[in-house]
């Protein structure tokens, strides 16, 4: 990427300022969502195996009450990715809030399959509008320097979430264990839901937003409170020279019809779908299913299961701190290319191993395998590829399309999400664990390749430079 020159020489996106301690409080509001997110696709891999008594669910039922969030996480991708550029990123957010307490409620309350659909439906709306919303909202408001590691702290909340879940699950088992345990697992997402919406209410929106609908003073304001006194001139007026280039062009699905804005939305499109092809969800949903299939018991399986989620926690922070030293594109290339060797490794196991002792018990060994695989996978995949997939997604698009494009992206990845999550049961029952790793393990090589060859790097450069370079590179093609 070509160096442009800041403003005021004396600062810019790559000096080393001090960053105001206000932006790291709304940061951590926001990714309150992430932690919901989190949360909510986490809780339902031991929930499951309690849900699957109570309602009789099928191995096709059971991919159903698993992906109904995912159905619901596209659609609210896309619809909120298009509302937070009208109505504004913190507003969206609030609203996001309401449908996280009204889903978890309609899940923990549920007395039958409709309803429990209907609830992880609305429950995906939330899931997938904050994905789409809050690492936008954290990227506009963050200062450039600082970005990579306040943008990945939603995917640390994310994997927080789910740790606190596989915690839950296991803890209700253990100390109640009842046939109705899976309601108190669900339920307990309320509270994040609550403290999300008050925490939003008095956070501002972000400057870019501001300043897009014509509110310099307000963005002004922002970049005050989240920016030292010398960057706040470079960055205001960074900001006033993209708003002048791009005068009344508000963005809408016609702006596809350029071909350097239609390249980067592809871009955003193939980046967040190859995170999910890795088979993440797969492990992270089915975890429990999968370590019982090898043998394992259904407490030893949701106790293991907890060690997923402390890795997931324990590597996304090296991540983000690999984030100050290591370029995005490096990071995701060896992310995308370590998962893929992992599933290779499991997909070994399955085949070579049998799932018997000579005595005809289960064979422990194999299961402790599988799961040491699961770690190493999840080592390469939140140490580096999931962390840099959102923050690539917050930084590529041009200002004026970057709601509409990132909701468009995050309802690619929902999508992608969602098949996985309803065909794996199925696939799990047809091919075995083998069967079922392997065709991951193949998806990741053509991913290595697609990063190889498309992904760019964005690391120390302003939003509006990224823009700039984005519009060069493509234009010329």
């Amino acid at each position: 990427m070509e160096n442009y020159v800041s403003k005021n020489p004396a600062s810019g996106p790559n000096s080393p300022t001090k960053m105001e301690p206000f932006v790291k409080i709304v940061a951590v509001i926001a990714t309150l969502g992430g932690l919901l997110f989190g949360y909510d696709t986490g809780v339902i891999a031991g929930a499951l195996l309690f849900i699957n008594v109570e309602l009789g669910l099928t191995p096709f039922t059971t991919g159903l009450v698993t992906s109904s969030l995912l159905f619901g996480a596209a659609i609210g991708a896309m619809c909120s990715g298009r509302l937070s550029d009208r109505l504004g990123r913190r507003t969206v957010i609030l609203y996001l809030s309401v449908l996280f307490f009204i889903g978890a409620i309609g899940c923990a309350l549920a007395p039958n399959l409709e309803v429990m659909l209907l609830s992880r439906i609305t429950l995906g709306l939330g899931v997938g509008g904050a994905a789409a919303v809050v690492p936008v909202y954290i990227a506009e408001i963050a200062p450039a320097n600082r970005r990579g590691q306040l943008v990945t702290m939603q995917e640390l909340m994310i994997v927080t979430g789910q740790l606190l879940a596989y915690i839950s699950n296991y803890m209700f088992d253990t100390f109640y264990g009842g046939e109705t345990t899976w309601r108190y697992m669900l339920a307990i997402a309320c509270i994040p839901a609550v403290l999300l919406f008050i925490g939003m209410y008095w956070m501002p929106d972000t400057p870019r937003w501001y300043a897009m609908w014509g509110k310099l003073a307000n963005a002004r304001s922002v970049l005050e409170k989240t920016r030292s006194k010398d960057d706040v001139v470079w960055e205001m007026l960074e900001i006033e020279e993209t708003l002048e280039s791009e005068k009344n062009q508000k963005g809408t699905f016609k702006d596809l019809a350029t071909p350097w804005i239609l390249k980067i939305f592809l871009l955003g499109i193939g980046i967040a779908m190859i995170q999910q092809l890795t088979g993440i969800n797969a492990i992270m949903y089915y975890a429990p299913m999968t370590l019982t299939s090898s043998g394992m018991s259904t407490n030893a399986a949701l106790f293991c299961t907890i060690a997923n989620g402390v890795i997931s926690v324990v590597m996304t922070l090296v991540g983000i701190w690999l984030l100050g030293f290591i370029g995005r594109r490096s990071l995701v290339l060896v992310g995308q290319i370590g998962c893929t060797c992992c599933l290779f490794f499991i997909t070994g196991i399955c085949f070579f191993l049998p799932e018997l002792t000579i005595t005809g018990e289960p064979n422990l060994i194999r299961s402790y395998l599988v799961l040491l695989g699961m770690l190493m996978f999840l080592c390469f995949q939140q140490g580096a590829l999931s962390p840099v997939t959102w923050l690539l997604l917050s930084e590529i698009f041009p200002m004026r399309i970057r709601g509409l494009c990132m909701g468009a992206s995050v309802f690619g990845l929902w999508c992608t999400n969602f098949i996985i999550a309803l065909v794996f049961p199925t696939l799990l029952s047809s091919l075995g664990l083998a069967g079922a790793f392997l065709c991951f393990a193949l998806i990741g090589i053509l991913g290595a390749i697609f990063v190889i060859k498309f992904i760019p790097e964005t690391k120390g450069r302003s939003l509006e430079q990224i823009e700039q370079y984005f519009r060069e590179k493509f234009s010329k093609n």
